[in-house]
């Protein structure tokens, strides 16, 4: 699939400067990844109306992530392959209106059946983001841009997580079926940005030009062992970070009340705080990166210099296992929020690297790596919490979990072959 012929990277020589025009569509890829995780988190904010509403039990919850999740690992894989055959400047907004669709439509549902599938078609339809946010901005940004317009596509995540509950509580008025209003609220804001990405996006904006990968410089038609090589260590990188980042994600309100013993109010206020704190790490990160690329460091050792940083930021997780309930652990933990979600910019700015026509296959066969393993972990996570009691053992080894993927990354890469790449865009 990955051959070195697929391997050719995008032409942007530095007569393709980043533009203001350039800048707002990674705006509109930044929006819609906010609307990305909006429809995806309107229904845990408000699972436990919607479980009295359609008289939904604790495992039948635990069945709706588990279908999102496996529709969500597939739609990545047949994503990344449309992206790369038609490209996204249709694809990206078809996928979007896909899943703005399906949470619309979960607003009228009135069984659990038609929940589940709402549930499913929108998890198959959201995969689409990624191939089609990173082929993008491969095409649109030189490789010194990138990490900033990763960080800034990113950064939509927590500004979502933060906006989320804010449309629930400014559309409730307490009664039974308040919380269908929101998911059509939120799925009928996915129409204007489709307008407004088919008004912004020229078809020549996104065009494919190749050249020569100055990493691969000789084309060969078979697969090449050095592409393999960087797509398994994505893979290790990609199931390291998400693991850290989603367990802060998922299981940090719990830990709060249940082991360190804060209120439900202090815990939503630090919520908004600590999602504020990583949107903060993502664009400081994406910026670091630019910045130290623009001072003479190589891209590719700006890029392992600023996820070193991030993983250290995690590790203090360590440090926050052993620390009782008290001001300390909350600033550690916005430190460690900060750090968890800057490590993705370098991320996608590494998995960029790997092929410009076959971009799209490569971040699906990530996802689907991802996700088919968080699918199997997060069982025996709740097991252990619920046999011990106690969230920050699991919280220790998490932050560390990044540094894995440093080493991965600082030994394997290959630092020759990212250097001519350096000199070629010089």
């Amino acid at each position: 699939m990955l051959t070195n012929e697929a391997a050719a990277t995008i032409a942007n020589p530095d007569d393709r400067k980043a533009t203001t025009r350039t800048w707002g569509i990674c705006l509109m890829m930044l929006l819609a990844t906010m609307l990305n995780y909006m429809d995806r988190q309107t229904l845990s904010q408000q699972a436990t109306e919607i479980g009295r509403a359609l008289q939904i039990e604790n495992e039948q919850d635990g069945l709706l992530e588990s279908g999102f999740g496996l529709a969500f690992a597939i739609g990545g894989v047949v994503a990344g392959i449309a992206v790369d055959r038609m490209g996204p400047r249709w694809l990206y907004p078809i996928v979007l209106l896909g899943w703005s669709t399906a949470g619309f439509a979960t607003g009228w549902a009135s069984t659990y059946r038609q929940l589940w599938f709402g549930r499913v078609v929108l998890g198959f339809f959201e995969a689409g983001q990624w191939p089609c946010a990173l082929v993008t901005a491969q095409r649109l940004l030189s490789r010194r841009d990138r990490a900033l317009g990763n960080s800034l596509i990113q950064s939509g995540a927590s500004l979502g997580a933060i906006a989320t509950p804010m449309v629930v509580l400014a559309i409730s008025t307490g009664g039974p079926d308040d919380w269908r209003l929101p998911f059509r609220v939120i799925g009928a804001i996915g129409l204007v940005w489709v307008v407004a990405w088919l008004i912004l996006v020229r078809p020549g904006d996104l065009a494919l030009r190749e050249e020569t990968n100055p990493i691969e410089p000789t084309p060969r038609p078979r697969l090449q062992w050095s592409i393999v090589r960087r797509l398994l260590i994505l893979i290790v990188v990609v199931t390291v970070i998400n693991l850290c980042f989603h367990f802060f994600r998922a299981w940090m309100p719990k830990m709060l009340r249940e082991e360190y013993g804060f209120s439900n109010r202090t815990v939503q206020q630090f919520s908004v705080a600590y999602y504020l704190a990583t949107d903060a790490g993502c664009l400081a990160i994406g910026f670091l990166v630019r910045w130290l690329a623009h001072r003479g460091w190589s891209i590719h050792g700006s890029r392992i210099s600023a996820f070193a940083v991030c993983c250290l930021l995690t590790a203090l997780s360590t440090v926050a296992a052993m620390v009782p309930g008290s001001w300390m652990l909350m600033a550690l933990l916005l430190v460690i929020g900060f750090g968890s979600l800057g490590q993705f910019p370098v991320y996608y700015a590494f998995t960029q690297e790997l092929s410009a026509r076959r971009m799209g296959n490569v971040t699906g066969i990530l996802g689907f790596a991802f996700w088919m393993i968080y699918s199997m972990v997060g069982g025996p996570i709740g097991r252990w919490i619920d046999r011990t009691g106690a969230f920050s053992q699991v919280m220790f080894g998490a932050g560390l979990l990044p540094l894995v993927g440093l080493l991965a990354v600082g030994l394997l890469w290959g630092r020759e072959q990212s250097e001519k790449a350096d000199g070629a865009e010089s």
